[in-house]
């Protein structure tokens, strides 16, 4: 698995994360720092000193990942180049991709021009997006994952994901289907006004047919469903106990749902494309 590194205290906490998840998926834990000069030819010597200080930021990384876990396998990766480049390169053979971020602003979630949102885009593994910054807190009472599951065809695939992350933390599965009713007019048009409960009773239904096969699966894992009317971002969020958020996302788009819990969510986001 890989870590984004660039010494930040928004890094620092990915980190936390990612040691935890190379420990608990027994892998190894890749940390990667990219630098770039960015004055064209310029002096080889100041070129020279800002690859130096690159190098002292990795390590650095790299030396704190072994002293929090001696028996981890550390891997420093040293690009010179785009952070983003490099990351989605090595999310190609990586089962999960760690980043950290501040929170994504107006101009990020538009073009998606962080690291952080170009992963959630882009990268070809899994993404844990870990928000804020500093030390993560470690509560003695953990919360349950929790997973937006959709209704597209796709809903395997996150929660697979979900399971198996709450199997390793021994935690519950919370899985939340938002659904809303449609509109009564459109185009000039007046449809005919759906029956709230039947709608309700689909959604229920359609919820019980996608995790029957997830509850014979893992049976260790108590999985619970909900669900609700109201759009998928705000019933996300207001699960305010989660340990970890998963949401599914097309690779190459940064979905509604994911730039909303990227923003609002208040523990680590998992991207699953």
């Amino acid at each position: 698995m890989v870590i984004g590194y660039d010494g930040s205290d928004y890094s620092m906490q990915a980190l936390d994360w990612a040691i935890d998840e190379a420990e608990l998926r027994k892998l190894p834990l890749t940390v990667c720092h990219a630098w770039q000069w960015p004055y064209g030819n310029g002096d080889q010597a100041a070129r020279d000193s800002l690859r130096h200080a690159a190098e002292h930021v990795l390590w650095h990384g790299a030396d704190c990942a072994r002293a929090s876990s001696p028996g981890l396998d550390v891997r420093p990766d040293l690009y010179e180049g785009s952070a983003t480049g490099r990351l989605e390169e090595l999310s190609a053979d990586a089962g999960l991709l760690v980043v950290g971020s501040r929170g994504l602003g107006a101009v990020a979630r538009a073009v998606t021009g962080s690291v952080a949102a170009h992963a959630a885009a882009h990268a070809q593994c899994p993404v844990i997006v870990v928000r804020g910054r500093g030390s993560l807190p470690r509560r003695p009472h953990q919360g349950p994952i929790v997973v937006g599951l959709a209704d597209d065809g796709k809903a395997d695939a996150v929660l697979g994901f979900a399971c198996a992350e709450a199997a390793m933390r021994g935690l519950p599965v919370l899985v939340v289907h938002a659904w809303h009713q449609p509109p009564v007019a459109w185009g000039g048009m007046t449809l005919p006004i759906p029956d709230p409960l039947a709608v309700r009773n689909a959604a229920n239904s359609w919820m019980a047919q996608a995790l029957t096969p997830w509850r014979e699966k893992q049976p260790k894992v108590l999985i619970e469903a909900r669900t609700t009317q109201s759009r998928a971002s705000e019933a996300l969020a207001a699960v305010t106990d989660a340990t970890l958020v998963v949401v599914g996302n097309p690779h190459g788009r940064f979905g509604s749902v994911p730039a909303a819990m990227l923003r609002h969510a208040r523990c680590p986001v998992a991207i699953v494309h």
